[in-house]
């Protein structure tokens, strides 16, 4: 695949299973590649969560954007509100936003977030910093104050690097001018000692700035080996996937993805301007990323895991063995929860989506805003003992027009529905042993799931229609 053509085609390989057996928690089984997952609803009843950190404590610390950070037990799944900021801002895309944990946190228990907040008739971004006393965070210190901000376009991701650094992503406030501006802080990638200091061995002495030209970064991830990695948000073409380097340039707004216009040459060549991985037109509204390469799912290993508001999917970027590009995209759970706003990876491989329908431009469902985790299961539990005797088909998946449906377990006839992804029965109809036909010709392309009910037994399956 050509990643110089701005309407890249990105391929689809969502393969679905839903449970014949689920219990309460679990919501449905899926496959990714050959790993058999659990997807499960952990917390609901949230407002635009907005960041997701799995910390050292095992629990799971989210941001919301209305000034609140908690704690989520994942056990028990007990959420505590650790924080309330009262001078957050929440206005448009306005609010708290980014947070990071201090890499050596049981010695430093420092926690780091980013908000906006009202400077007069401005508005304004900072970043401080908390101490976490084992029951609340305590002591807030300013460590930035005064970075251009707006009700759109602020940024802002936080990330420790392996140097012991953190990283901070800024929007350019909606002000184009101020990412190209090497004295506004705006449109950026900053580096920052954890006392708030300036490194000493940043790109420009005494600036915080570590690169520049970005749009409005709200995504960032390392490797291990100290790869980092930026989704930033397109205007109405080109979102992209940016490998983040010392000094470099990523062009906006005279550059929006590649440089392959005459006047986007030109000045790429100018301006060590580095070009996206990949870049997507239509845009995705790419939001926040993670880096995946644990053994339990091995399809996403050496991966980028990238959520997406406006699609609502989340997006897979295999990476190439030394990271430095893209070698395979694929797309999952098109439109399954809607909005999702980040993705978070935690040691023993489960993942973490922050579903994000209130935040003022979703269709908020039933329970939203929710937190999902992902994680494998084996293919020998009991819940998918014999599946190959009782799963539940689409013939084709995808399909176009008219299916047929096996289950080996329908022993006489039952109902079937077909539900869309906003949880509307759509079609219905009586579902007869040992295979029955379903038509999709009036449907559109999308997610669906077939659900049957039969002697007191439920089982259920998503299919895409083309």
């Amino acid at each position: 695949m050509n990643n110089h053509n701005k309407s890249n085609l990105i391929i689809i390989s969502v393969i679905a299973l839903l449970s014949i057996a689920c219990s309460k928690e679990s919501e449905s089984q899926l496959y990714i590649g050959s790993t058999a997952i659990d997807t499960t609803t952990v917390l609901t009843g949230i407002d635009t969560p907005w960041e997701l950190l799995y910390g050292p404590d095992g629990y799971l610390w989210f941001t919301e954007r209305s000034g609140k950070v908690s704690r989520l037990n994942l056990n028990t799944h007990e959420r505590n509100v650790i924080l309330t900021i009262p001078d957050v801002l929440e206005f448009g895309e306005a609010g708290l936003l980014g947070m990071a944990l201090h890499p050596e946190f049981d010695t430093h228990p420092w926690v780091y977030l980013v908000y906006n907040y009202s400077s007069g008739e401005f508005i304004k971004e900072r970043l401080v910093r908390y101490v976490w006393n084992g029951s609340t965070l305590t002591d807030g210190n300013i460590l930035i104050n005064n970075i251009p901000a707006n009700s759109y376009h602020n940024g802002s991701r936080l990330a420790f690097g392996p140097d012991g650094k953190l990283y901070m992503s800024t929007g350019d406030a909606g002000f184009t001018s101020n990412s190209q501006n090497p004295n506004s802080l705006a449109g950026k990638i900053l580096r920052i000692n954890p006392d708030g200091n300036i490194p000493a061995d940043n790109p420009v002495a005494g600036s915080y700035i570590w690169a520049s030209g970005l749009r409005n970064t709200q995504g960032l991830a390392f490797t291990p080996e100290g790869l980092l990695y930026g989704s930033d948000h397109g205007p109405n073409n080109d979102d992209e996937l940016n490998l983040l380097e010392a000094g470099r340039n990523y062009g906006w707004p005279a550059v929006a993805g590649f440089c392959d216009l005459p006047d986007e040459l030109t000045f790429c060549q100018q301006n060590n301007v580095r070009e996206p991985l990949y870049a997507w037109t239509p845009t995705l509204a790419v939001a926040g990323i993670d880096y995946y390469n644990h053994p339990v799912i091995p399809h996403w290993q050496h991966t980028i895991l990238m959520t997406s508001l406006k699609a609502s999917k989340l997006v897979s970027l295999k990476l190439s063995t030394d990271g430095l590009s893209v070698v395979s995209t694929e797309q999952w759970f098109d439109g399954y929860w809607g909005r999702l706003r980040d993705v978070c990876v935690s040691p023993d491989g489960k993942i973490y989506l922050a579903v994000s329908n209130r935040d003022g431009r979703g269709t908020p469902r039933p329970g939203d805003d929710r937190i999902i985790e992902i994680k494998a299961v084996s293919p020998t539990s009991d819940n998918l003992a014999n599946t190959e005797n009782s799963r539940l088909k689409v013939i084709p998946n995808p399909l176009s027009g008219a299916g047929l449906v096996r289950w080996n377990g329908l022993k006489a006839s039952g109902e079937y529905f077909i539900i869309n992804t906003a949880g509307a029965i759509i079609a219905s109809g009586k579902a007869a042993a040992p295979a029955f036909s379903i038509s999709t010709a009036l449907f559109k392309p999308g997610y669906y799931i077939l659900k049957i009910n039969s002697e007191n037994q439920t089982v259920s399956t998503p299919f895409l229609v083309m």
